[in-house]
């Protein structure tokens, strides 16, 4: 099922900044939501979350709605937002007890996953380091490892390569085809479109807080008479359509 955003308004303190967007996220599927700033996808996230109420309209995730029981919405969901948050005063393994707890999740099965996953990331040596300790890529790999761990229907994650190296990066798109190949639904946001239209299924573009496209990558190039490696230059195209509306 996955997935399901239907008719969504909504906005902060009564500022309407989303009018009817619709889309899903299909078990098995990954979807990137991208926009330029301003253009309603860290509100969308925030909606789906739960920090934000809708003024209108629907969301579901596997037949569950986030109004009517928020508990089984969220518990379904592994969020990694933009900027890694991390508590100074935990340690990297105290971290990842912490999410495991949260989820009520304590099972072999979940640490192995998480071993795996510190391995993969070249941090199963710092488990017992603080924050302080650690840089901006590290912070990020941190949260990658805490909410990939989780194994949720639901991964929902905000500009996954920011501060990565190219290595690491390789390890995330691997890890968001793994998820997607357990059945499981990927949302991401990113600016990198050619990267991201190597792996992603289906491109949700909000403009104006409006879904103004969804489709392949292939279908958003052909539509803006782009090469699928071109497709970077997509924002570029909205900027100049923008210049001539005004």
């Amino acid at each position: 099922m996955g997935l399901k955003i239907n008719n969504l308004s909504g906005g902060y303190a009564g500022n309407n900044v989303l009018k009817n967007v619709t889309f899903d996220v299909p078990d098995g599927n990954i979807v990137a939501l991208i926009g330029l700033n301003g253009a309603g996808k860290s509100t969308t996230i925030n909606h789906i979350i739960g920090e934000l109420q809708p003024q209108m309209g629907t969301i579901e995730l596997n037949g569950i709605n986030l109004v009517q029981d928020p508990t089984g919405f969220k518990s379904q969901i592994a969020y990694i937002p933009e900027q890694p948050i991390l508590y100074d005063e935990l340690t990297l393994g105290e971290h990842l007890h912490l999410m495991l707890a949260a989820h009520n999740i304590d099972d072999e099965i979940a640490w192995q996953r998480a071993e795996q996953l510190l391995k993969r990331f070249r941090l199963d040596d710092k488990l017992h380091w603080l924050p302080v300790h650690f840089s901006k890529g590290m912070r990020q790999k941190v949260m990658l490892i805490s909410a990939f761990m989780l194994d949720a229907p639901l991964i929902i994650i905000d500009e996954p390569f920011l501060g990565l190296d190219t290595v690491a990066q390789k390890d995330v798109v691997k890890l968001i085809h793994e998820q997607a190949n357990k059945g499981n639904s990927v949302l991401m946001t990113t600016h990198l479109l050619a990267s991201a239209a190597e792996f992603v299924d289906q491109f949700v573009v909000l403009h104006d807080g409006k879904s103004r496209f969804i489709g392949t990558p292939q279908a958003l190039a052909e539509e803006n008479q782009l090469q699928l490696d071109q497709l970077d230059d997509f924002f570029d195209l909205v900027q100049r359509e923008l210049a001539d509306e005004s």
